[in-house]
């Protein structure tokens, strides 16, 4: 897989090669705990490389979140550089989740910062929020597109605040998740047929089955020919068999993601590749 393929090609490809899972690399102040590591620089960067030794080539995409890197400061953004560089060298996809929504030149400023040759903390993908209306995206849709980048855009959370704004209808009667699936579906028109999955995905919580269903968005999602990141799987609650009753004709688009379930089996590197591959293995027997 090289950078001159769409972002949805080489996941695709990549989702083929190692099973449509995400791992996270989330190394809040318990884990740090748990593994017997500071939480301070020392032991963010013992986590982190520990991290990468055990993902690169054995996954189809690492998603590191920001957060817990940036709360540490400059030094702390310079681990989740390195982070992502390794990541990159060893030909293993990254998705930085950022969560960034903003408009006009703020945004585009956002995708500069991640997406494309010379971006500080680059990534192949990054997370967005639409929730100031899918139009003020265009930036880093853009910015992704002429980079051969991909984004990942938050449509029907798990979070019960989230259903509020999500849930809500808007003036043509389409939920406000429904608009956001669409939309992302336009962005992914020209996706090649014979293409698991096109370059802007979307987020929806692997918890969210019953709202799926009550919502009538099944359809919409395999439509939207998006990759259907779904975080919750392991520590959440959601099962393998979860994602997949949820996810049901989509389920091929699926990229579940799982933190804690796989990094609790830290600070061993063997042990970290062990859930890897175990989760992975219920993933393919789950989705197929």
């Amino acid at each position: 897989m090289t950078d001159t393929q769409s972002f949805g090609a080489r996941l695709s490809a990549a989702m083929d090669e190692h099973g449509p899972l995400c791992v996270g690399i989330d190394p809040h102040a318990s884990l740090l705990h748990d593994w017997g590591l500071t939480s301070d620089l020392a032991g963010l960067t013992e986590f982190a490389q520990r991290c990468v030794a055990a993902f690169a080539g054995a996954v189809a995409i690492v998603k590191p979140q920001s957060a817990f890197f940036e709360q540490f400061g400059s030094a702390g953004v310079a681990v989740l550089e390195r982070a992502l560089d390794e990541l990159r060298d060893a030909g293993t996809l990254t998705l930085l989740d950022v969560k960034r929504g903003d408009i006009g030149s703020t945004m585009d400023a956002y995708a500069r910062a991640h997406l494309g040759d010379g971006a500080p903390t680059r990534a192949d993908a990054i997370t967005l929020s639409p929730f100031l209306g899918l139009g003020s995206l265009a930036p880093a849709v853009e910015r992704a597109r002429s980079s051969a980048s991909g984004a990942f855009v938050l449509a029907l959370t798990s979070n019960p605040e989230g259903r509020q704004v999500q849930h809500s209808r808007t003036t043509d009667g389409a939920t406000v998740a429904q608009s956001i699936i669409d939309g992302v579906g336009e962005w992914n028109a020209r996706t090649p047929a014979d293409q698991r999955v096109g370059d802007f995905g979307l987020v929806v919580g692997a918890t969210t089955g019953r709202d799926i269903a009550a919502l009538g968005l099944l359809e919409a999602l395999r439509a939207s020919r998006a990759p259907l990141l779904a975080p919750g799987l392991g520590a959440q609650g959601a099962t393998a068999d979860d994602v997949a009753r949820a996810f049901g004709s989509a389920g091929r688009q699926v990229l579940a993601s799982a933190s804690r379930s796989i990094l609790g089996a830290g600070p061993d590197i063997n042990g970290l590749r062990a859930a890897l591959g175990s989760t992975a293995v219920h993933l393919h027997r789950s989705l197929g």
